[in-house]
């Protein structure tokens, strides 16, 4: 995601642990009810199961665990939403858990800004902005990193 100011970003909306985040919506490929997992023996926490999407072996990646927020149970509205990212490259296709996928909306260019060094919960370097709607603030994670650094 480049975003000028004149620009927009269309984004799917998403809940995770009382916040609202925004992932390019141009990457998901569908938004899943919770399906059976299968545990990955040694896998790093952050992608420890995986999941049959359409026939296909899918990664699942919880990113409450690479935000240090704490693990919850799912609930009713709880969603896998599938993305593709490019990991060195490759498409990679992924699960991610959402406590609750919200609405795609647009996101104006203006109203995105960096994240500041200070008062952010989360690791500034895994945080592409923040942007602003209304009163409410949405953070863009930047997906890419979320894998690729530890």
């Amino acid at each position: 995601m480049a975003v000028t100011e004149t620009e927009t970003f269309e984004a799917l909306t998403l809940g995770l642990g009382g916040e609202l985040f925004a992932i390019d919506a141009h990457a998901v490929h569908e938004i899943l009810d919770i399906v059976p997992q299968t545990e990955v023996p040694g896998a790093p926490p952050l992608v420890g199961h995986l999941i049959n999407v359409r026939g296909k072996v899918v990664p699942l990646a919880d990113l409450r665990i690479r935000f240090g927020m704490e693990r919850t149970p799912p609930t009713i509205d709880t969603r896998i939403v599938v993305v593709e990212i490019l990991l060195d490259d490759e498409p990679t296709v992924v699960g991610l858990l959402a406590d609750k996928v919200h609405e795609v909306t647009s996101i104006a260019g203006a109203s995105i800004e960096e994240t500041p060094d200070i008062g952010m919960r989360w690791n500034s370097s895994l945080i592409k902005g923040i942007g602003k709607r209304g009163d409410d603030f949405i953070i863009i994670p930047d997906i890419l990193r979320l894998f690729t650094t530890h």
